[in-house]
């Protein structure tokens, strides 16, 4: 079961385990810095890093925290 836990995930998967679009999941790699793994023209995620970054902040729309303020 670890070794499943463990494997790379797709960005539909991604996005469903944080609950947002592959849309998103592409917007945050791009603008956010969202831990990805390039594979081909494909992109790859470990559920671990994944974590790490939101639990860092890494999700967080900038702009509207600024604008909040």
């Amino acid at each position: 079961m670890a070794e499943i836990e463990d494997r790379w995930l797709s960005v539909d998967e991604i996005g469903k385990f944080l609950g947002v679009s592959s849309d998103t999941v592409y917007r945050w790699i791009d603008k956010h810095a969202m831990p990805a793994h390039r594979m081909g023209r494909l992109w790859k995620f470990k559920k671990d890093e994944i974590d790490e970054w939101v639990k860092a902040g890494g999700a967080a729309d900038k702009s509207r925290q600024d604008q909040a303020e």
